[in-house]
């Protein structure tokens, strides 16, 4: 077989019906999967030799490993991805997870928040799926009711920002060498009267025109005040601006069966306390069309839990992408059932947002 394989359309129908029998079979067990058990299966009648000449050749381009404990086969994490990009069939929800996914995501009432409703469908798909669930959805965008500076040394001041719901952020931004105070007051009296009563959403679109046009109206001292704190607010870092519920770790404890299995966990639950490298991992589903998969190392954070995340981004009412909604387990998951369960789950999230 040509060692230079780059994708399934380069193995014969034989090679591909054998690796698709041996990635399912080691997804349904989690364990390596032999020639016998891969004869007993096909719809042909191939003899255990001749299986296992295929199988070695797959373990040749890379598609299957052969654990040193064994004689079977597993899929790498390279024939996972071939796998589930060219051989995946995706199954159907059955009618009872469709209801009790609908029960926690269409029945909102007046009591529950949004976070609340996300909670609960992460919870629901957590448990379905059997793995962790995770959801990343914006903060609510409320309107600012006052803007103050303060400053806190010749180059630096702190920007308090309170909104009309009670909540106060604190932000530093630089300043001019040589600022007189009279340029922060300045500053914090323009921006009270043009910022208050918008959101952070309607500062951002009115940012560049705002710095435009307040040249007139203001001296140069402190109109460099007002465009650090708008440039400050509008470049916000994402994870300042976005909320990350996981919920279900203790489900991926339930199939550890090693030291080496307990110590991925453990990996991946570190990985999931670093937020920020976690919404930025989920940012890049908002690229998608519909569910995205990674797979092991292919993303950074996941490098040495060799864990996979699937997940789909929501839409609001102007079907602009507002959040992520998917669970994060082992490589060995159920991808047939779990990629329908979390495209389901995100377009009920998206039709109650419209």
């Amino acid at each position: 077989m040509d060692k230079s394989l780059t994708g399934l359309a380069d193995l014969d129908q034989r090679s591909r019906d054998i690796f698709k029998q041996i990635v399912e079979s080691y997804l349904g067990t989690g364990d390596p999967v032999g020639s016998r058990t891969i004869s007993r299966a096909l719809p042909q009648v191939l003899s255990p030799a001749s299986i296992r000449n295929v199988m070695a050749d797959l373990e040749d381009v890379g598609l299957l490993s052969s654990p040193h404990t064994s004689a079977g086969r597993v899929p790498t994490q390279f024939g996972l991805r071939m796998f589930v990009d060219g051989l995946l069939e995706l199954g159907d929800l059955t009618e009872t997870e469709r209801k009790q996914i609908e029960a926690e995501v269409v029945a909102r009432t007046p009591d529950r928040s949004l976070e609340d409703v996300l909670t609960e469908a992460t919870n629901m798909l957590s448990g379905l799926s059997q793995c962790a669930g995770v959801v990343l959805t914006p903060k609510k965008n409320v309107r600012l009711k006052h803007v103050e500076f303060v400053a806190l040394e010749p180059t630096k001041a702190l920007v308090v920002i309170v909104d009309e719901d009670g909540g106060v952020e604190n932000r530093i931004v630089d300043l001019p060498a040589g600022l007189p105070a009279s340029s922060l007051t300045s500053a914090s009296n323009y921006l009270n009267a043009w910022m208050q009563g918008k959101t952070f959403d309607e500062i951002r679109a009115g940012l560049q025109k705002e710095l435009e046009s307040q040249k007139t109206a203001l001296d140069e001292l402190t109109a460099n005040v007002v465009e650090a704190g708008l440039a400050t607010w509008a470049g916000a870092d994402e994870s300042d601006n976005s909320t990350l519920i996981v919920r279900g770790r203790s489900n991926l404890l339930e199939d550890v069966t090693a030291m080496k299995d307990l110590e991925r966990i453990r990996l991946l639950f570190d990985d999931l306390e670093s937020k920020k490298d976690l919404i930025q991992l989920l940012g890049l589903a908002e690229s998608a069309d519909g569910v995205k998969i990674f797979i092991g190392s292919e993303n950074n954070l996941f490098s040495l839990s060799g864990s996979s995340l699937i997940v789909s981004p929501y839409k609001d009412s102007e079907q602009k992408i507002v959040g992520v909604i998917g669970v994060i387990g082992p490589t060995r998951l159920n991808y047939a059932r779990i990629v329908p369960m979390v495209d389901y789950t995100a377009r009920l999230v998206g039709r109650l947002l419209t």
